[in-house]
């Protein structure tokens, strides 16, 4: 990515000008994340999300029932490739593999696809015809007897493969309609809202370290008392922690409500 790709990025993450942008991203040495930190302390910019996860290409699949779910990540370096047949057809049987065998990545490689070659053979063979660096990311299978799963796809590539995926498992023993609805709408608040944790004190104390280190800094500058600082510190990580945590968000269907 060049650096101007890098500040139009930048831009439109934190609505910071050009000339603080430029200078963000040549203070961090072309990384993003940095830049992004670099303009909250500086008082420019309010972005906290990484923008890291915009990185990388590929697509997200979906597999399974509403009692056995797997997700996969596949990885490529271009949007392009991401929406190429031979893609999509090895990311679609890949996907089903890997429901059949829950989520073993060392299993996956190994196992055999319809072709009678291994996926790890199948992915080199397809590296090589597309010409792109491809992996496969993260995944996880979610099954529980006591729950049901219920999915959403967000800008589908095809069928059940998309550009961001949810599964969300409800321990419950009503399926009905109305507990379907609810589960199809959470799914889609999560993908909407992105949070870090069901609760806010399930949140990662690197993550709340990390956030309270770049307030300090940001209310370093503003040259506020150390009392009225400290109370603005405490109020912005409670806002953190309410805005992450799944329980304590607006419900993106109602906003009022949580």
């Amino acid at each position: 990515m060049s650096d101007i790709e890098k500040i139009k990025k930048l831009r439109e993450a934190t609505g910071a000008g050009f000339k603080d942008c430029n200078s963000a991203i040549k203070e961090s040495k072309g990384d993003l994340d940095k830049a992004v930190e670099i303009l909250r302390i500086k008082g420019i910019s309010k972005a906290s999300k990484k923008m890291s996860r915009e990185a990388k290409e590929g697509v997200v699949a979906i597999s399974g029932d509403d009692k056995k779910t797997s997700i996969i990540e596949v990885n490529c370096e271009t949007d392009f490739v991401a929406k190429n047949d031979d893609f999509i057809n090895f990311v679609k049987e890949l996907s089903e593999i890997n429901n059949q065998i829950s989520s073993n990545l060392d299993e996956l490689k190994k196992a055999q696809m319809k072709n009678g070659n291994s996926v790890d053979d199948n992915l080199v063979a397809l590296i090589a015809k597309i010409g792109e660096k491809i992996t496969i990311g993260k995944i996880k299978t979610i099954s529980n007897s006591s729950s049901f799963n219920y999915q959403y796809l967000h800008t589908v590539v095809k069928d059940n493969l998309a550009k961001l995926a949810v599964v969300v498992s409800l321990e419950t023993k009503d399926n009905s309609e109305a507990v379907k609805i609810f589960g199809k709408q959470l799914s889609m608040h999560i993908a909407a809202s992105n949070p870090i944790a069901l609760e806010s004190s399930l949140i990662d104390k690197n993550i709340l370290d990390k956030e309270q280190e770049l307030i300090t800094e940001e209310l370093k500058n503003s040259g506020k008392p150390d009392e009225i600082a400290k109370k603005i510190s405490l109020g912005k990580m409670n806002k953190f922690k309410e805005e992450n945590s799944l329980l304590t968000q607006a419900w993106v269907m109602e906003p009022k409500k949580k």
